[in-house]
């Protein structure tokens, strides 16, 4: 979702600087910068430390979280370039579509509903719903799954390493936004051939 569909790392940077201030840790934009994309207990152990109460790490992460939603709909989002295009294009085709995340479930939600794309997606799987975050295949997995399709038949569109080699060990195809590794590389969806999808699932 994040660096996909939309780009709002400033809201978490910004949510980020706010809970950390109350609890007196100091994080720069490149250590933010670093653990983008990545699930909040991880983040959370590095920068309060390994010795860190799961109380502590919970509260932090929660507290982060509402921060985001709240700055997300107070300032808005805006999709990414070529993605409503590409959403709409693959729903008329019938291809069947989700959003696979290491955010949680109330962050996915609240920004489908902001972007107004809820309907573009028949399924929604979130950092709740996974034991192992990325690059372990989980998420994308369970995607299929609930799609109903088979994982050799999917194609994940990532703009992170991690998420890449997800998808490498789920055995799907993939579409990389600036970052290496992926079957497809490309700086936006604006980008992508007309045929990108379908040669990518008849590619394997």
């Amino acid at each position: 979702m994040d660096g996909t569909l939309v780009d709002s790392r400033d809201h978490h940077w910004r949510s980020w600087q706010e809970v950390l201030a109350a609890e007196g840790v100091a994080v720069s934009e490149a250590q933010f910068l670093a653990t983008f994309g990545q699930r909040n207990d991880a983040i959370l152990r590095g920068w309060l430390g390994a010795d860190a109460a799961p109380e502590r790490v919970r509260r932090v992460g929660e507290a982060k979280e509402a921060a985001y939603r709240r700055l997300v709909v107070e300032r808005g989002l805006a999709p990414l370039s070529g993605v409503a295009d590409w959403l709409r294009r693959l729903d008329e085709a019938g291809w069947r579509q989700a959003v696979a995340s290491s955010a949680p479930r109330l962050n996915v939600e609240v920004v489908l509903r902001v972007l107004g794309l809820e309907r573009r997606f028949q399924a929604l799987v979130a950092a709740e719903d996974v034991k192992a975050g990325k690059p372990a295949p989980d998420v994308f997995l369970a995607a299929a799954a609930r799609l109903g399709v088979e994982p050799g038949r999917c194609v994940v569109v990532e703009d992170a390493e991690a998420g890449i080699e997800a998808a490498r060990r789920a055995g799907m195809s993939s579409v990389g936004l600036g970052v290496r590794w992926a079957d497809l590389r490309v700086a936006s969806l604006a980008e992508l051939p007309v045929d990108a999808f379908e040669g990518l699932v008849r590619r394997g």
